[in-house]
């Protein structure tokens, strides 16, 4: 065999064996509801080739590299053995059990006893009250989601008509994303009953421009949770419009809340929602991506002080071209500017990470990207910080720890802002970017505003319905080394 040829029979044998992945993801989802991953990144309703570039993918943004062979073994001896209702990190499963010693099976018995037995969740209503960017990216997330009728089921959106045909060009922009891509699946309208139909997933959709007055009980829609995404109401007055319709029973803001209402960054203070809540906020998505990185740093040096500055893609708030707008700048052409602007994340943080109140200052940039931000946080910490010690500290508890799946960690030379669209995860560090010097520290956070808060969005939605899932491998401590 010539050298040519062999990098073109590698990638082949690994297609061969990416195959044989996609009947076990999809068995494991549908008959176990086990929802597979590498690093965050989900395997479910990828094609063989999706399979062999996620592996690249993962290593790319700095993770071991993982090979084909035993990404399979790990699969095939998961389907054996049958776990329940979870969600199952395939790469850091394979990454133990090398660790281990120890026969793969008798690993994952171990490591997979909290998921052995467990039921999926009972069905919970969703309504998204909402159709822009977020509410059609939580739409992609809901649908991808589904499995045999447990857990979050989306049932309605709610909008305003626009147009005659308002009900096929609200499923075109389900199924065509600018910045997203494609809709894995399929998309249809039911005109006659006024539906979307994704992937079998029938979608009722309601006119209306008045929260309090639907009768959700008449398209069979119970104790729902309605996800508000206008951010047209902020506070608890507003939002309580939509607990007088029928049929509704808590509400899930996507934007910051304002007064007493509580902002809820998964993975920091969700256990701080309770059955009693019925309105709850999910922060912002710029709140989500800066407090995991500021808690971890806050628990391992103190902070003391600090600014953060956003450099935040453009948004619909913006003009395309410069017009009147009511906020200072933003009627300045958004494709064309760099648009100084405020931020009121660095006082979120607070609302969520009570020990840092008063000690965060903000500000923002907006840029003309359409999406995929930076957060830039300059603190100074209690205890002298050094590059390489910071860095590994937040390597592992993006790999280990209860910050997991919001944190990431890359260290590439190349990767820019496209590089994370799509990212699951609420922000990545960014650790070539590290600069440490006595007691400053200033980390470099990518975050995909739209799909990784969307993603935080659904785990704050699953806290408050009770369904979301067990996350395996089960967290360790984490802790700085010397």
């Amino acid at each position: 065999m010539n050298d040519s040829a062999a990098p073109r029979d590698e990638w082949t044998a690994s297609e061969e064996l990416a195959e044989r992945m996609i009947p076990l993801v999809g068995a494991l989802k549908r008959e176990h509801d086990v929802v597979t991953s590498l690093h965050g990144h989900r395997l479910l309703g990828l094609s063989a080739t999706g399979l062999v570039e996620v592996h690249d993918r993962v290593a790319q943004l700095g993770h071991e590299r993982l090979s084909i062979d035993d990404t399979l073994a790990v699969l095939e001896a998961i389907h054996a053995l049958g776990p329940g209702a979870s969600s199952l990190d395939v790469a850091r499963l394979a990454e133990g059990h090398a660790a281990s010693g120890r026969p793969l099976d008798e690993y994952l018995a171990e490591a997979l006893a909290p998921a052995i037995g467990a039921v999926p969740a009972d069905p919970t209503d969703v309504v998204l009250y909402g159709f822009g960017r977020i509410g059609r990216l939580l739409a992609r997330i809901l649908i991808a989601h589904t499995g045999g009728g447990s857990g979050l089921r989306l049932r309605a959106i709610v909008v305003r008509r626009g147009s005659d045909n308002d009900l096929v060009k609200r499923a075109s922009l389900l199924l065509r994303d600018s910045v997203h891509g494609r809709f894995a699946g399929s998309v249809t309208v039911d005109e006659e009953a006024e539906q979307i139909i994704a992937n079998g997933t029938r979608i009722q959709v309601i006119y209306s421009d008045d929260p309090a007055t639907i009768d959700y009980t008449a398209y069979g829609i119970h104790d729902a949770i309605v996800v508000d995404n206008t951010g047209r109401w902020r506070d608890e007055a507003g939002l309580s419009q939509h607990l007088r319709s029928a049929g509704v029973a808590r509400v899930l803001l996507t934007a910051p809340g304002k007064g007493a209402l509580k902002n809820i960054v998964h993975g920091i203070n969700d256990a701080d929602v309770t059955p009693e809540d019925r309105i709850v906020s999910a922060a912002s998505c710029t709140t989500n991506a800066i407090t995991p990185v500021l808690a971890a740093i806050d628990e391992a040096y103190g902070v003391v002080a600090g600014h953060v500055e956003t450099v935040h893609s453009f948004t619909n708030d913006q003009n395309l071209i410069d017009n009147f707008h009511k906020g200072d700048r933003r009627g300045r052409s958004a494709v064309l500017n760099m648009v100084i602007t405020e931020t009121g994340a660095a006082k979120a943080v607070a609302k969520a990470l009570p020990q840092l109140e008063g000690k965060l200052t903000g500000s923002s940039i907006r840029v003309p990207t359409p999406d995929v931000s930076l957060a830039v946080l300059h603190l100074t910490c209690e205890r002298p910080v050094e590059k390489e010690q910071v860095n590994d500290y937040l390597r592992r508890i993006s790999l280990h720890s209860k910050l997991r799946q919001q944190i990431d960690y890359v260290e590439s030379p190349d990767v820019v802002s496209t590089d994370f669209v799509g990212s699951h995860r609420a922000g990545i560090v960014d650790g070539l970017a590290t600069v440490a010097h006595g007691n400053t520290l200033i980390l470099y956070v990518w975050y995909d505003n739209e799909f990784g808060y969307s993603c935080q969005v659904i785990r704050v939605l699953e806290v408050m319905a009770g369904s979301h899932p067990i996350v395996l491998p089960e967290r360790r401590e984490v802790t700085l080394q010397a």
